[in-house]
């Protein structure tokens, strides 16, 4: 498969962000990741923690005709992080909610319409250079549909080593 040109929407969530108590980090992260495979940030969102504002961004960008969502941020298992109950209330098809990948492991993915990806990202990928959001993004560029054992195949590889020097994806991480 090819990878194809996509348009992303970006949605930070969090209220500490929203309320600007704090600097958000993660967006020019994302960004970065997908100007790896020639993706421009296309729109972009800060949402609050709540559930409703955050599906309603979602819908804002799916009626703007964006390819795929990436939901940054509010993915733990915190009662305050609501964005995987936002993603589930779009409508969208829950493929997984956690993978067997670390770092990642509280990473999310759906499809809207069974065709547009809606990602919901850990904060571990702000952090970490590789995460399982990089072995899922070039799948998704390439219009490749995952399914739930998609992700579970991952589990085998799935302990990025932090080696002092990088060298993925010609590494043994998810593969």
């Amino acid at each position: 498969m090819t990878y194809q040109k996509k348009r992303a929407g970006v949605i930070t969530t969090g209220s500490e962000v929203y309320k600007h108590r704090i600097e958000d980090n993660f967006t020019p992260v994302i960004e970065t990741k997908l100007k790896e495979y020639g993706v421009e940030m296309e729109d972009h969102a800060v949402c609050d923690d709540k559930p409703e504002m955050i599906a309603e961004a979602i819908h804002k960008m799916l009626d703007k005709g964006m390819d795929m969502i990436i939901c940054t941020g509010g993915m733990s298992v915190d009662p305050d992080d609501r964005t995987p109950l936002a993603i589930r209330n779009t409508g969208a098809d829950v493929v997984s909610y956690g993978a067997p990948v670390l770092p990642g492991a509280m990473f999310m993915l759906a499809y809207y319409n069974r065709k547009i990806p809606i990602v919901g990202l850990p904060g571990c990928v702000m952090y970490a250079k590789r995460t399982v959001f990089d072995l899922v993004l070039p799948r998704i560029m390439a219009d490749e549909i995952l399914v739930k054992e998609d992700l579970d195949s991952l589990g085998e590889g799935g302990l990025c080593l932090s080696c002092s020097v990088c060298t993925f994806p010609n590494c043994g991480f998810g593969k």
